[in-house]
């Protein structure tokens, strides 16, 4: 069961966001992922709670942030009910899409599960919806993603497979790379892997 921390960074300055405390593991449904978010200053921010099959499809989502909540699963496409901070007010919504996503790093792992891409595959287009921090809105959003260089590397537990994806955002065409070995993120933009203390899961 891989446990550690992430360090979060913004995508622009790089200012330190937080940190991602985290530990995931492949169980008898197929996969689930379970964190808290810190701020620098060590204020609780908020969490994840996230399940996936064993086709990699989000089973069961539970995301908090700023006492906003969201509850998801994949229904009839993706399907989610927010509730703000006072708990009076709940707001369903769904979607065509495949996948969750948002600023941790479980949606990452949880994306490459899904599509299970090799080196041969070609560019993947998927449709994610994803909520940003700190009120968890939703947006809908279309990447591609290609798994461009698979390798492993020598550790002191064998050899370690790192596979390096390339992300693109379709509505602007903005890339960026992704590298994963396993279940964990070794890196990824606004994301550094900082402690790790036992191997990765394979997928």
């Amino acid at each position: 069961m891989p446990r550690g921390r992430y360090s979060l960074h913004d995508l622009h300055d790089h200012t330190p966001l937080g940190a991602e405390h985290f530990h995931c593991a492949p169980g008898p449904s197929g996969w689930r992922y379970i964190s808290q978010t810190t701020a620098p200053s060590g204020s609780h921010l908020g969490s994840v709670d996230l399940t996936l099959d064993e086709l990699g499809r989000p089973i069961r989502l539970e995301l908090h942030a700023a006492d906003w909540q969201v509850r998801g699963a994949a229904l009839e496409g993706i399907t989610w009910v927010r509730t703000d901070p006072t708990g009076t007010h709940a707001t369903e919504g769904n979607v065509r899409a495949h996948a969750f996503h948002g600023t941790s790093p479980a949606f990452l792992v949880a994306t490459a599960r899904l599509l299970r891409l090799t080196p041969a595959s070609p560019e993947t287009r998927v449709r994610v919806v994803t909520f940003t921090d700190p009120v968890l809105a939703p947006r809908t959003l279309d990447q591609s993603w290609a798994l461009v260089n698979s390798e492993a590397h020598p550790t002191d537990n064998g050899p370690l497979k790192v596979d390096e994806y390339q992300v693109s955002a379709l509505d602007t065409g903005e890339r960026h790379t992704v590298h994963l070995a396993g279940d964990v993120v070794l890196s990824a933009p606004g994301i550094e892997l900082e402690e790790l203390d036992s191997p990765p899961s394979e997928r």
